[in-house]
């Protein structure tokens, strides 16, 4: 099973760019189906309000779970206070699966992965390049799983995406995604440092064409069981370990299999 694990959906509120105002997924859907994806990781786009970002997620993924899974996202500053109960409603009320937090709202805290440490779920965290406090991850919550977005930097910083690369060898529970990476010589040392187990294909739709962000990964011409770590397996490992409520978990998000 082939899983983008970075797509973004919904609308929001700021109407400075795609990334704030609007994610439309049917040109997505057509072409990810052309890919051969068969299932997508969705977050929500920056806003003023993530309680309601959320929301609009779980919404969309309840009209096709077998397509679709969602993402909680929170603003590391913004929403401190009430981190731990966006993330319950998140995971109780609404099934999702993991968390996103981005650089551009505000680093990432002990709140933060504290909520995902209590509900076992994965973080996909991108640093916007800023990876001087990353291994902090590791030591301070080695049973979280953190994902760093487009391998530490969407603006091709190949000083951060290398120190992204060195964190993900060593440290077990640090794991990158491959959306929107163009130095294919990164993915290519990454594979070969970190190994396929701790890569996670993506895409960062709907902006990034799915078919061709996948098309990297099959250009790295690993094994198929390499391959089908990337593509998929990785991420079905990662959210596995997920504490959504039984009933959540049946009609909201059905399991997962390789």
């Amino acid at each position: 099973m082939i899983i983008d694990f970075h797509v973004h959906a919904g609308d929001g509120d700021g109407m400075t760019g795609p990334w704030d105002t609007c994610a439309p997924l049917a040109a997505y859907t057509r072409r990810a189906d052309q890919a051969g994806i068969a299932r997508s990781v969705l977050l929500p786009v920056f806003q003023s309000d993530y309680v309601l970002g959320n929301r609009q997620v779980a919404a969309i993924v309840r009209r096709n779970p077998q397509r679709w899974i969602g993402f909680a996202m929170v603003h590391a500053d913004r929403d401190r206070e009430r981190v731990h109960a966006m993330i319950r409603e998140a995971v109780v009320d609404l099934g999702l699966r993991g968390i996103k937090v981005h650089r551009h709202d505000a680093r990432i805290h002990r709140q933060v992965c504290d909520a995902a440490r209590r509900w076992r779920l994965p973080v996909l965290y991108d640093p916007g390049a800023e990876t001087g406090a990353l291994s902090l991850l590791a030591q301070t919550h080695p049973d979280v799983a953190f994902v760093f977005a487009h391998l530490g930097s969407f603006a091709d910083d190949w000083a951060a995406q290398r120190q992204v690369i060195e964190l993900i060898s060593r440290y077990p529970n640090l794991f990158a995604d491959t959306a929107g990476v163009r130095r294919f010589d990164l993915l290519e040392e990454a594979l070969a440092r970190a190994g396929p187990g701790k890569l996670l294909f993506g895409s960062d739709g709907p902006w990034l064409h799915p078919g061709l962000e996948l098309a990297k990964i099959r250009a790295l011409r690993v094994t198929p069981h390499a391959f089908g770590q990337i593509a998929g397996g990785n991420a079905i490992r990662l959210l596995q370990r997920s504490r959504v409520s039984a009933a959540s978990r049946v009609a909201r998000a059905p399991a997962l299999a390789y």
